[in-house]
Order: structure tokens, then sequence, then C-alpha cells
């Protein structure tokens, strides 16, 4: 029989797979299904801006005062006035249901993150084990569920637009316009996208909301409020709004969590590139608009079962390997995406990219999660809320400026925030050992007395020598 930790774990997972099968669906479709004006774009782009604005106070006032189980709730209904926004797209309904939609976003991944790591302590405490490693695992599980939302809502978009009888061939000259291989400004790129009859949109956008609205019932009904207790004392000391609005930025102050920022916006760079660029320059603009789902579904299904299978091996590996071995994978797909030149007739490769992408993020995601988790014990709410800051503002400038420039400058981009990632990382990493060392230097000098008058000055040099 599970515990009631780990229901509580597979609620949240399952609430967020349906949420996020109508929400990664529509945002997989943004740059193609919305491509006038750049407008599908640079919606993405409001939701990261307005995320950033939420991440500097909303988690943690929300978490604080109704705890993480309502702040889900709510901000789950952000997410659905998106879906009802793309129903009649336009200016006056994209960006005003984007905006809310972000102002949701911070406070719904710091509350799971948060309720992750409270579950993970709680059941690490009970059983009598290392919090790390329950933590780790409980954040594998929950990506292999959420990640397989990618698979559902991009298949749900894929089997409803290949109904659609308007689907043409796209002619062999506009070929040359995809991927990183020309940077046309007279080309636009919706000369290779037909956009789906609106019958169809409006039953996929049917299906989103349907399943946004499931996700809302199924936490408000099964989930456990673990936190109530925490949050009803909090709203009777009636604590003063400047340090909960603070808290976010006192946390800046910590070395450890300025050098995690590179890595944090690699997050979304990364994350932003393959939804926005790639099913954009390379899968809409070669195959069609219908392809795209298709494509994703190799990165959601991947990226599941990676998830939870990264998630039980860091506890022998640790973390270190698996970052470097997604930042090597990440790396060789930028420079082949460089020089590809994609066609119709080499349609498998379309969907390896997709498959390697998700395997690096199941490490970006389950790890980074999980690392601030260990780091910040004392501080969720504000290490979550930085979290959702710096990821956020790395989707901001990605989307921002990918109407501007040219797809080989955006790959160039992420390889330089790639590497700086790296670096950056591995100096935490070294940090952390570093540190790791100091007790054992600290036991010992407290203890060169007693060692003195048993084994003798030069015993105890020798000994410190080895330390």
């Amino acid at each position: 029989m599970i515990s009631r930790n780990l229901k509580n774990v597979l609620v949240v997972s399952f609430g967020f797979l349906s949420l996020f099968t109508a929400y990664g669906g529509l945002q997989s479709l943004q740059s193609s299904l919305n491509a006038e004006a750049g407008m599908g774009v640079i919606s993405l782009s409001v939701i990261y801006g307005a995320l950033i604005l939420s991440s500097m106070f909303l988690p943690h006032i929300l978490i604080k005062n109704i705890g993480c189980k309502w702040t889900i709730v709510v901000s789950m209904g952000c997410y659905v006035t998106y879906s009802f926004g793309n129903l009649y797209p336009g200016w006056a309904t994209l960006i005003p249901t984007s905006a809310i939609l972000g102002l949701g976003g911070s406070p719904l991944w710091s509350a799971k993150c948060t309720y992750l790591t409270i579950s993970g302590n709680r059941q690490a405490e009970k059983e009598s084990k290392k919090a790390e490693d329950v933590i780790n695992m409980y954040f594998g599980i929950f990506f292999f569920i959420f990640q397989s939302s990618a698979v559902w809502g991009n298949l749900m978009s894929s089997l409803i637009f290949g109904q659609d009888a308007n689907i043409t061939e796209i002619p062999e000259e506009n070929l040359k316009y995809c991927g990183a291989g020309s940077c046309e400004e007279d080309f636009i790129p919706t000369a290779n996208t037909t956009r789906p009859a609106q019958n169809l949109i409006n039953t996929l956008l049917g299906a989103y909301i349907g399943v946004g609205v499931l996700a809302i019932i199924l936490v408000a009904v099964l989930l456990d409020n673990i936190d109530r207790d925490m949050a009803k004392d909090f709203r009777s000391n009636r604590t003063s709004f400047w340090p909960t609005f603070l808290a976010t930025f006192k946390l800046l102050k910590n070395r450890t969590l300025i050098l995690l920022i590179p890595l944090t916006m690699y997050s979304g760079f990364e994350q932003s590139f393959l939804s926005g660029e790639y099913t954009k320059n390379y899968v809409t603009c070669a195959l069609g608009i219908h392809y795209v789902g298709f494509a994703m579904i190799c990165f959601g299904a991947t990226n599941s079962v990676c998830s939870i299978a990264f998630g039980k091996l860091a506890r022998y590996t640790g973390r270190m390997p698996l970052f470097c071995l997604a930042a090597v994978t990440n790396f060789s797909c930028i420079i082949s995406l460089l020089f590809w030149r994609p066609h119709p007739d080499q349609l498998a490769v379309f969907f390896v990219y997709p498959a390697l992408w998700g395997m690096s993020d199941a490490i970006w995601q389950t790890q980074t999660n999980a690392l601030y988790g260990v780091l910040f014990p004392d501080h969720k709410e504000a290490a979550f809320a930085n979290y959702r800051m710096w990821e956020s503002l790395g989707f901001v400038i990605a989307f921002a400026y990918s109407t501007y420039i040219c797809l080989s400058t955006k790959l160039y981009i992420l390889i330089s925030v790639l590497i700086l990632t790296m670096i950056t990382y591995l100096w935490v990493e070294y940090q952390l050992h570093k540190k790791s060392q100091a007790p054992a230097t600290y036991q010992t000098h407290a203890n060169q007395e007693e060692f003195k008058d048993k084994l003798g000055k030069d015993t105890v040099i020798v000994a410190q020598s080895k330390l």
C-alpha cells in the first residue's frame, strides 16, 4: 500500500498532467497557429514576463496565506483562461489571458515544488532515509507523469488537425528557407503554414478546456492540505506585507543562488527553443503544422521516461554526471541543427532531435528542482520563486528576440548560455564539496588537545595534513 505522502505526490502529478496537456499543446502550436504578426510568440513572451512579476511577490504571499493546495487550485484556474483566449485569437484576447496565466504560473510551480519538498522530508523522516534521496525520487515521479502531458496534448492536436481537408504539400522551393541555413528578411515564415479549419481549432480548444477544468477538480477534491496549520498560523500573526514581498529578493544575497541563475535561465532558453523555434523553423516549415504534435510527442515520451529513470539514478551517480550528460547532448544537437537542412524525405530525423532534447530536459528539470529543494530547505517558497523568476526570464528573452534575429544566431546564443551554465554549475558543486569537508576539519581542530595528549603533536600534524 502506498504511503499518504506518495498518494499526494501522485495527485499533484496527475493534476499537472491534465493541466499541461492543454497548455503544453497550445504552447507548441503558438508560433505556427497564431503566426500573424508574431502574435503567438508575443503572447508567450507576455506569459513569461508576467510570470517574472508574479515571482517577485505572489508565491510567498499566496503559499503562506492559503497554503500549497489552494495556491495550486487558484493558479490552475489562471491557466484555463488562456485556452478560452485562444478560442477567439487576437491582441485583445490573447494578451490579457497570457498575463493572467503568467501571474498564476509562479505560484503554481512554487507551491508544487514546496509541496513535494515537504512531502519528501516527511517521508524521509518517517522511514529514516536521506531526505535528498526521497525528494529526488518524488521529483522524478512527478516529472515522469507530468512530462507525458506533451504526449497527450500534442497527440490530441495532431489527430484533430490531421482531419483537415486543406492540407497541401509544401513546394520544394520553399524548403530552402527551413532550418538555420537561410535568413531572408523578405521571406514570411507563415508561407509554409496553412491554418487548420476553425471548427477543428474549436474542437481542440474545447478538449483543452475540459482537461484543464478536470485538473482543478482533481486537486481540489483529492489533495491533502498538508501545510494548513502553517498557513493558519501565518494569517493569525498578521505578518507585515513587506517582509513577505521582499523574501524572494532577500535570498539573492546568497552566493550559491546567484551562481545558479545561468543554470535556471538556460532551462527557459532550451525549452523555448524547442517549442518556439524547432516546431516553426524545422517541423512546420518542412512538414506542416499537423506534424508538430507528433514531433513533440517524441519529446514528451522521452522526457517522461528519462525523468523517473534519472530521478532514481541520481542517488547512485550524483547530480554532476547527469548534468554533464545533458550538456553534452544539448551541445551536440545545437551544433547539428546549425548544419542540418530539413527535408520531408528525412522524416525520421525530425523526431530524433525532440527525443534527444527530451532526455536532456528531463535532467535539467528533475535535477535543478531537486537541487533547489536540497540547497534551500529553510527558504523553500522564496527559492522556488527565484527558480521560476529566472527561468521565466530565459523564456522572455528567447521569445522576445524570436522574430528579430536569424535562427543561426539564436543557436549560437543557446550554445553560449549553455557553456556559461556549466561553468557556474560546476563551481557550485566545487563549493559544496569544500563545504562538506569543513565539518571534519572543524572536528579535528576542536579535539586537537585531546589528540595531542593521546597521540603526540607530530601525529596530529600528520593527521591534519591528510584531511
